[in-house]
């Protein structure tokens, strides 16, 4: 448990040093107000802080997963399988609650100096506002409040049509990781 605690910490700690080094790379040059106005319109609502905050928080869904298959390969009974998952659970939610703003804050703090110089050599003045046009448009609204619709509807479709055989792949994977890893936790234990 506590190794995986130490390779959680580990992974945000690179995640958020590369992106504060990706941060302080970046010049920041004086932004014309009009671009800046629609750059900041645009950020309002494209929100790519969003993509950092995710990528903080995903070592701690991977550990969850990891140990979801750690214990099921275990072959625990289900009420020890169920109080592991729930301590384990508790960590990681411990671990999302203090990263999320931490990842949050220093993202946004650092738009000004990355993403905005980006939008702003990139774009024209016309080609922001077809851009802002473009994220505020009924249309993509509309497009995008209909694709969990259509990811659903393939989703099922595929599901129907192959999902036997990629389950079949799925157990053969979860065997093999959990073997190896039951060989990892069992000569951890022994040395």
């Amino acid at each position: 448990m506590h190794a995986l605690r130490r390779l959680l910490h580990a992974a945000a700690a690179a995640t958020l040093l590369g992106a504060a080094s990706l941060a302080h790379a970046q010049a920041a040059a004086p932004v014309d107000a009009d671009k800046q106005k629609l750059i900041d319109q645009i950020l309002a609502i494209w929100h790519p802080e969003n993509v950092v905050i995710m990528a903080a928080q995903r070592p701690g869904a991977d550990a969850l997963e990891k140990t979801r298959i750690a214990l099921q390969q275990a072959q625990l009974p289900q009420a020890k399988f169920d109080a592991e998952i729930k301590d384990i659970t508790t960590d990681v939610q411990k671990y999302v609650d203090v990263v999320t703003p931490i990842a949050a804050n220093s993202a946004k703090k650092n738009l000004p100096t990355t993403v905005v110089p980006i939008l702003a050599q990139n774009f024209s003045v016309d080609e922001l506002r077809q851009l802002l046009a473009l994220l505020q448009s009924p249309v993509k609204a509309k497009f995008e409040k209909l694709m969990p619709q259509a990811e659903k509807a393939v989703g099922m479709k595929v599901q129907q049509e192959a999902g036997p055989e990629i389950n079949k792949h799925v157990q053969e994977m979860t065997k093999a990781v959990g073997t190896k890893l039951r060989a990892d936790l069992t000569a951890a234990t022994t040395n």
